[in-house]
């Protein structure tokens, strides 16, 4: 059996492969403005969840031969929920990132980060099943230098809510409550739990 990875995060193959697992790693392609646009006004929980899915989706019906004889795919997106309420997804540019850090710093956010697997097998998707995981994330109060200095290296641009948990984003985070692999992109215990729904043990991946 085959663990595909439905994205091209670094950290979530890097939290996997710590864990075990050693994924086939695929790139869906999803267009997640599209998609979020076409929802009826969805819940933040719904979003990620429904992002998430539809990446996995995409990957299972373009699997080789090979991998879609025996696989689980698994498909992952996260947002951050700021303490106003707003849903924030990667920022893209310098600005955007400046903006949002200038906003949350000293606040509390949540990271959603929802997650689908579908259970492959000959090329079919037999089963699937779908869940998020909520993590509250305290924020501290970098200095204008400092965050001038993590801006430039460009890391914020990329991720979820303009931090990282375990790069350099990580020196300017108080806490959490919750699980931490959430924040880095892919919940261990909740991938878990939802490979058991279909009846796959994770240590099967090992």
């Amino acid at each position: 059996m085959r663990f595909v990875l439905a994205s091209q995060s670094p950290a979530r193959l890097a939290v996997l492969r710590a864990a075990g697992v050693e994924p086939v790693v695929r790139v869906s392609g999803v267009d997640e403005d599209a998609l979020a646009a076409s929802l009826t006004d969805p819940t933040p929980e719904e979003l990620v969840t429904a992002l998430a899915t539809a990446k996995a989706e995409a990957i299972a019906s373009s699997l080789d031969d090979d991998v879609a004889a025996d696989a689980v795919v698994v498909g992952c997106d996260s947002m951050l929920l700021t303490a106003d309420g707003e849903v924030h997804g990667k920022p893209g540019t310098v600005e955007v990132a400046r903006e949002r850090w200038k906003k949350m710093a000293g606040t509390t956010g949540t990271l959603l980060t929802g997650h689908a697997v579908l259970r492959v097998r000959d090329g079919e998707v037999v089963d699937r099943t779908a869940g998020h995981e909520a993590t509250l994330v305290r924020f501290g109060r970098p200095a204008d230098d400092e965050l001038e200095a993590y801006l430039a290296t460009g890391e914020p641009l990329h991720v979820a809510g303009a931090f990282t948990l375990d790069g350099l984003g990580g020196w300017f985070v108080d806490g959490i409550d919750g699980d931490p692999s959430s924040v880095i992109g892919i919940s261990l215990p909740l991938t878990r739990r939802l490979l058991r729904e279909i009846g796959v043990a994770v240590s099967d991946m090992w």
